[in-house]
C-alpha cells in the first residue's frame, strides 16, 4: 500500500501548468506541450519536456504519417502509447514498433539521428492515436555516453492494484510499493502510469526533495494543495509540487488516466537549442557541427 504515515509532510501544490494550444510535429503527431525547460528551467529537473499527442482520429492511408530523420543529443526520450501504433528507427541500430501500453525509452546521449512514424498496420487501418513523449535530462557525466534503446512491452510493466479497487499503478521506471519498473535510468526517476476512479483520499509517497509532477491525460482528479484547500485537474493539465515533503494526496478521481513523475533534480546548467540539450553554449555549437558533419550517423 503506497500510503504515507500521518506524521510525514505533504508536498505543497505550487502551480497547475496548462497547454496554450496544439501544434503538429511532422504530419503524424498533433501535440500539446504541457511543460518545457524553455520556460520552467531547473524547476522541473530532471525532466525537460512533456508532449501529449492526441487523442486524434486518423483516416486510413498507404503513406505513413510521422516525422522524418532528425538528431538528438544530451538527453533521453520516453514514448508511452495509449492508443495507436508508433515505429522508430535510429542511426545507432535501435528501433521497433510499440502499441497500446508499450514504452520506448531512447537514450540519445552522445547523439543519433532517428525517425518516428505511425505503424504500417495502423496507417492502413486508421484509428485513434494517443501517446506521450517525455524528455528526461542526463547529467553532464553521461551526456556523451553511447546511445541505447529500450523497448518495453506492456507485458513487461508490472501493475500494482491500489486498495479498495480504487485503481492501478503501472510502474514504468523507479519503484512503487516495493515493485521495480523495467526501465533503466541514469539518475533516480519514477514514472508511474496511474488509472484511478472513485478515489477517496489516497496518498502517494514520493521522496523528499524530488521534483514531482502529476499529469492528467483523461478524466479528472482533485488534489490536496497543502494549505487546507484543493485543486481540480482536468485533461491535459499538470500539477507541479514543491520538492519538500514526502507524499501527495489525491482526494477524489473520475475515470482518470495520469502520469505521476518524480525524480532527483540534476543541479547543472541547462542550455538547449532545438533537438540538443547540453550544459553550455559551446557544447550546443559542437553538437550542431557534429550533426552537420555526420558524426551522429545517418539513417540507412
Amino acid at each position: 500500500m503506497q500510503s504515507a504515515k500521518a506524521s510525514k509532510s505533504m508536498k505543497k501544490l505550487l502551480r497547475v501548468e496548462r497547454s496554450t494550444g496544439r501544434h503538429w510535429v511532422g504530419d503524424g503527431f498533433p501535440v500539446q506541450t504541457l511543460f518545457s525547460y524553455s520556460n520552467l528551467g531547473e524547476a522541473i529537473s530532471p525532466f525537460l519536456l512533456f508532449d501529449y499527442a492526441g487523442p486524434a482520429e486518423f483516416t486510413p492511408t498507404e503513406q505513413q504519417r510521422g516525422v522524418g530523420s532528425h538528431p538528438h543529443r544530451g538527453f533521453e526520450t520516453v514514448t508511452i502509447v495509449y492508443s495507436g501504433e508508433v515505429e522508430h528507427r535510429d542511426s545507432s541500430g535501435g528501433g521497433g514498433k510499440i502499441g497500446p501500453g508499450d514504452v520506448q525509452w531512447m537514450t540519445a546521449a552522445s547523439g543519433l539521428v532517428h525517425e518516428e512514424f505511425h505503424g504500417h498496420d495502423f496507417a492502413r487501418q486508421g484509428g485513434m492515436l494517443e501517446m506521450v513523449q517525455l524528455w528526461v535530462n542526463l547529467p553532464a557525466r553521461d551526456k556523451m555516453s553511447p546511445p541505447r534503446y529500450q523497448s518495453i512491452s506492456n507485458s513487461q510493466i508490472p501493475a500494482v492494484n491500489l486498495p479498495d479497487k480504487q485503481g492501478i499503478v503501472r510502474v514504468i521506471a523507479g519503484q512503487f510499493d516495493g515493485v521495480e519498473g523495467p526501465a533503466h535510468t541514469f539518475t533516480p526517476v519514477n514514472v508511474w502510469d496511474v488509472r484511478l476512479d472513485g478515489v477517496h483520499e489516497t496518498d502517494f509517497a514520493v521522496p523528499d526533495g524530488y521534483t514531482t509532477l502529476l499529469a492528467v491525460l483523461k478524466g479528472s482528479l482533485r488534489i490536496a494543495s497543502g494549505d487546507a484547500g484543493s485543486e481540480t485537474l482536468g485533461a491535459a493539465e499538470i500539477a507541479r509540487f514543491d520538492p519538500a515533503g514526502e507524499h501527495i494526496r489525491i482526494e477524489s478521481a473520475q475515470n482518470a488516466t495520469a502520469l505521476l513523475l518524480s525524480g532527483e533534480p540534476i543541479r547543472e546548467p541547462i542550455v538547449g537549442s532545438g533537438p540538443f540539450v547540453m550544459n553550455s553554449a559551446s557544447e550546443i555549437r559542437q553538437a550542431m557541427a557534429d550533426y552537420q558533419s555526420g558524426k551522429m550517423g545517418h539513417m540507412a
